[in-house]
């Protein structure tokens, strides 16, 4: 039966196992950014941009809390990867109307890059945050891995398969 994805109904983040209380109310997930060169010159009509696979741009995960607190705090220590576990309920409508949920699960792995310790007003939050450099991320829809990247293990897979399987035998 067909599913159309509609919201996330709800979702916790999780660093080391132990679940982070002190959270803003939403995430923005790193964004991939293929690394490429430009194409030209004879053959080519005009230029293109050509993606080396597997390569990607720095990527960065900013981690918002509503006041400083430890738990931002700990993620400070660059010597030490944070790595960050968001699991959350997707909501989907089937094809005869009904709600059903899938879970989601993102893991990211990464080092402190920056951190805002926010404002202070009486009766607001402060707007903490800390900024990673992502060296790993998985995503996973219905404990099914989508998308894998390992800066440092040289891993790309797209539904688990290596994209990058070809160039590893060669090298």
């Amino acid at each position: 039966m067909k599913t159309i994805p509609t919201k996330i109904n709800k979702y916790n983040v999780y660093n080391a196992g132990n679940r982070l209380l002190g959270m803003g109310d939403e995430v923005t997930l790193p964004s991939f950014e293929a690394s490429s060169e430009t194409v030209s010159g004879a053959g080519v009509l005009g230029e293109f941009d050509d993606p080396t696979v597997g390569y990607f741009s720095n990527m960065e995960q900013e981690i918002p809390f509503r006041v400083l607190d430890q738990e931002a705090v700990d993620m400070l220590d660059q010597t030490k990867a944070v790595q960050l576990e968001l699991r959350g309920g997707q909501q989907t409508t089937n094809s005869v109307g009904d709600i059903e949920f899938r879970p989601m699960r993102v893991v990211v792995r990464g080092r402190m890059a920056g951190f805002d310790p926010g404002k202070v007003k009486a009766g607001n939050g402060m707007e903490t945050s800390v900024k990673l450099t992502i060296l790993y991320i998985l995503i996973e829809l219905e404990d099914k891995p989508m998308v894998e990247l390992d800066k440092i293990n040289e891993v790309f897979k797209i539904r688990g398969v290596d994209v990058l399987a070809k160039i590893k035998e060669m090298c």
